[in-house]
């Protein structure tokens, strides 16, 4: 087992607090938007041992098979698969979406052939991976996440053209309306979508129009609304034009599903999902990638059609992902992707000495202690981890337990979802 030392990424949109206050630290005096963890070469963790430490991806490509396990290696290559995150979203992301594997690579392929570099603004595929992921909220979390219904959408865009009668904007957002009424749904979202993501300076007037109009309309002097989900949904409107006035994405959050996750609630995202999270502290898993396609709320680089060609048109509920218990009692979140599975590793504190948790590994794992204390216990020796601190645990240490501390332990273990990982051979 071995110690990290992790990447601590300063994106504008992070928290300059939450995530030092959670791990126990004083703040970087930065926004600290996402603590990576993992051997993404992008940010590695490194391996510490004394006063060396080596990039987890240099000491993993130096015996992949010790260090992932055969059944890794032969389904994801000599590289770890996924990749975990502390992220603290202090103002909204990006709308974005990820790509299913066969476009990443082919996008990354064509690319790499055109001679665009990696580092280039407009480049859009970083790495060769796609990147499916999931998000354990630690704190109330809030989202936009997948298609609504057309019919709620088109109500929500019937009800801005109210607001907005006899302007300009009452065109544009009567014709999203109409094109939401079509017959059938995966076309009429694409249609509305595509009218607004294409839609130009009268889109990008419109937007001002409705969020001056809906900020009115929820004032304490104004109409107030109906206090529902629509009214959420025209909030999130007003607030994301305050801070991306006349951004077409402002408009296309009303076409996606509002999210508000409490604390210990889970849901995953698939290829092909738009999504932007919006303000909340979680736990963030993903495959091994940094493959984004924006659709706005961004001042970075948006290429439309390569956006059109990678989201999936459909309606759908909020994929949640509820917690499995395993035959050891371990609580394990499995979305449908086999590049990882998440376990949360809860015990409070109560006079005994708690029992041993075993760590679910299907290959390699790694570590993450965000509260109390634990020791990790291998065939091949033990490591001590307080808050705040991370470990890697090499498929070649398996099986591996946690004893947490006399004060308890919250962490968090990743490894593969090859199979529905036991933790003991």
């Amino acid at each position: 087992m071995h110690l990290l030392s992790n990447t601590l990424r300063d994106y504008a949109w992070g928290s300059p607090t939450a995530i030092a206050a959670l791990l126990g630290r004083e703040p970087s005096g930065r926004p600290e938007a996402e603590l990576w963890i993992g051997a993404h070469p992008d940010g590695p963790s490194r391996m510490v041992d004394g006063e060396t430490s080596v990039p987890l991806h240099e000491a993993i490509a130096a015996d992949p098979a010790a260090a992932l396990g055969p059944e890794s290696v032969e389904a994801f290559g000599p590289r770890l698969p996924f990749l975990l995150k502390v992220l603290a979203a202090d103002s909204p992301l990006s709308l974005q979406v990820h790509p299913t594997l066969d476009q990443a690579r082919a996008g990354f392929a064509a690319e790499e052939a055109a001679g665009v570099d990696r580092s280039a603004p407009h480049r859009n595929y970083k790495d060769d991976n796609h990147k499916p992921e999931m998000l354990f909220a630690l704190t109330p979390f809030e989202a936009l996440c997948g298609f609504r219904a057309p019919a709620e959408a088109a109500a929500l865009f019937e009800r801005l053209t109210g607001l907005v009668a006899g302007t300009d904007a009452a065109e544009v957002t009567e014709q999203v309306a109409e094109l939401l009424r079509g017959p059938d749904e995966a076309a009429a979202l694409a249609a509305a979508f595509g009218r607004l993501i294409e839609g130009g300076r009268d889109v990008r007037s419109c937007v001002d129009a409705v969020a001056a109009a809906v900020g009115i309309h929820l004032s304490p002097g104004g109409a107030h609304g109906s206090g529902g989900d629509d009214d959420a949904a025209l909030r999130t409107v007003v607030d994301l034009a305050a801070q991306y006035p006349s951004d077409p994405g402002v408009l296309i959050s009303l076409i996606l599903n509002r999210v508000g996750l409490a604390p210990g609630e889970a849901l995953y995202l698939p290829a092909g999902n738009v999504h932007a999270y919006l303000k909340g502290v979680g736990i963030e898993v993903m495959a091994s990638s940094d493959n984004v396609l924006r659709g706005g709320l961004t001042p970075k680089h948006v290429d439309v059609a390569e956006l059109l060609r990678t989201v999936v048109f459909a309606p759908s509920e909020v994929p949640m992902l509820a917690a499995q218990e395993s035959d050891l009692g371990q609580e394990l979140y499995r979305p449908p992707f086999a590049e990882f599975q998440l376990q949360r590793i809860a015990v409070a504190a109560d006079g005994s000495r708690p029992a041993p948790v075993p760590v679910a590994q299907a290959g390699a794992a790694v570590v993450l202690v965000v509260d109390g204390s634990l020791t990790l216990d291998t065939p091949k020796g033990d490591l001590a981890l307080g808050r705040g601190q991370s470990a890697f645990v090499p498929d070649a240490e398996a099986p591996a337990l946690a004893h947490p501390g006399p004060e308890g332990v919250l962490a968090f273990a990743v490894t593969t979802g090859l199979r529905p990982a036991s933790g003991l051979a």
